[in-house]
């Protein structure tokens, strides 16, 4: 049997994450999108972090409110104060992390890093709630993983950043030996196709189980796409139907 990671983060055979909450509305990334889906029943959420300029951590996939909130700006250079007065959609406001974190003591968390002003207090965040065995640090630059990391008490969750996925993926496509490049994280978060053009192959997957990774898919939206990538092995789909993807795992007999 192959070994995957020991993070507790890792515990489940199957792990559905609802992108950024669930929500139809165009509320991504608010408690009122986290909460649909917990009360879907899913017990890990994807988000994003950034740090505002006084060193608040919010949950919020753009640097700038203007696309999903009322207000504009950079987060990186407003105040908390300010951002906390932007409403999502001109409804809910900006989470802090912290409530993400903190509100629903047995759901996981997976926290893409997007910004280097969010890595001390996305750390903060982490420690103050202690949530170590519940998050998934990421981001696409293993330069802010390793930071964000590297100022926590105890260990979580890694996945791979841009780089080095790519260093795995060429590596596998041309048959080279190219593990080295997930040396330090517990797995890989990745697009499956870039574009229209499908990039990942079971031998992907198989490379990456056999160095004791998982493989979690994102953002699959469609259930001929969701079944195919189960199909083929992947470990985890991130998905902004998670009400589709529960139809799914459940008429398959994996959902938990």
């Amino acid at each position: 049997m192959t070994a995957r990671p020991t993070h507790p983060y890792f515990d489940v055979p199957f792990t559905a994450l609802a992108h950024r909450g669930f929500s139809r509305d165009g509320l991504e990334n608010s408690m009122a999108a986290f909460q649909a889906a917990v009360d879907l029943g899913f017990r890990y959420l994807e988000t994003d972090g950034h740090g505002t300029a006084d060193g608040v951590a919010v949950a919020l996939h753009d640097a700038s409110l203007d696309r999903t909130t009322d207000a504009e700006g950079e987060v990186a250079e407003l105040p908390w104060e300010t951002v906390r007065r932007a409403r999502i959609g001109g409804v809910e406001p900006v989470p802090l992390l912290e409530d993400v974190l903190g509100t629903w003591p047995d759901v996981r968390v997976n926290i893409d890093v997007k910004a280097e002003s969010g890595i001390v207090p996305i750390a903060e965040a982490i420690e103050r709630t202690g949530a170590h065995d519940r998050v998934c640090v990421a981001s696409f630059s293993a330069q802010r993983r390793e930071a964000t990391v590297a100022r926590l008490s105890r260990p979580v969750a890694t996945s791979a950043g841009t780089s080095e996925a790519a260093r795995f993926f060429v590596g596998g496509l041309l048959g080279l030996g190219t593990l080295r490049s997930l040396r330090g994280v517990d797995g890989l978060q990745i697009p499956w196709r870039v574009g229209v053009v499908p990039v990942l192959a079971q031998r992907h997957i198989r490379l990456a189980h056999q160095a004791g990774k998982v493989v979690h898919v994102w953002t699959v939206n469609r259930r001929e796409e969701m079944e195919s990538l189960i199909d083929a092995g992947v470990d985890g789909i991130v998905s902004d139907r998670a009400d589709l993807l529960r139809k799914v795992l459940e008429a398959r007999g994996m959902w938990r």
